[in-house]
């Protein structure tokens, strides 16, 4: 099998089975989507989920929070407000962004604003569009990953690619590095992100797996490892 795969499956498996408390989930990237068997896995381990990304603007327009032309899953909101339900239900805190960073024009040297936030009348302009999370949210997703003793990244905070749209994803990077908990990054954009930042070699683990690790971290098999497992004493490891 290699150290490699050794490597991913005792962190995306062995220490996410049962991992140290708090558990925090950072989750971004675009769509709601893409991510809700991994959010429905990660519902029974996590304590606290940190949404960010364009998945973030379909939960708080679930809310009714004004997004102006932010990307948005219009068919999805009713998803959204399951996934806030189920949540809540379980005790499950899920932080979303107290504020988002807008731009009138998507384009690299854009000038940003942050909204007020949203819990005291903050919206997105008409024509604007979020494109990262805003200083009170960095603020607050940092602090909670200061206490959380594991910490899984999947997806990053904005459109990290274009500098002026960066900081959300660049400091939260950062507040990783910076802790003390197990940190674990899967997904290809979350770890090209922790490379761009510098921040790659102060983390736990980087996983390599792009989409399979996604899987994994949705509980299937993945055929090569379910088949390997029978013969190899390091799969049997958790």
């Amino acid at each position: 099998m290699g150290f490699l795969i050794e490597r991913e499956l005792e962190y995306l498996e062995g220490k996410l089975e049962t991992p140290e408390k708090p558990f925090v989930v950072i989750m971004g990237g675009a769509k709601v989507s893409d991510k809700i068997e991994v959010l429905s896995k990660l519902m029974e381990k996590a304590d606290t989920f940190l949404i960010g990304g364009a998945m973030a603007n379909t939960f708080l327009a679930a809310e009714g929070y004004d997004l102006g032309a932010s990307k948005i899953e219009g068919d999805k909101l009713d998803l959204a407000r399951e996934i806030l339900a189920n949540a809540k239900a379980k005790g499950v805190k899920f932080v979303l962004p107290a504020d988002v960073r807008v731009t009138m024009k998507f384009e690299d040297g854009a000038e940003t604003f942050c909204t007020a936030p949203f819990a005291e009348g903050g919206k997105v302009p008409e024509g604007g569009m979020a494109i990262d999370i805003g200083d009170k949210a960095i603020e607050e997703f940092s602090a909670i990953i200061k206490d959380a003793k594991t910490v899984l990244w999947n997806g990053p905070m904005g459109v990290f690619e274009m500098d002026c749209f960066a900081k959300g994803t660049k400091e939260i990077a950062e507040a990783l590095a910076d802790s003390s908990a197990i940190s674990i990054v899967g997904g290809g954009d979350s770890v090209t992100a922790a490379k761009k930042f510098k921040v790659q070699d102060k983390l736990s683990f980087c996983s390599t797996g792009g989409g399979a690790s996604l899987e994994l971290l949705e509980g299937k098999v993945l055929p090569g490892v379910g088949a390997l497992s029978d013969k190899c004493c390091c799969c049997k490891k958790k």
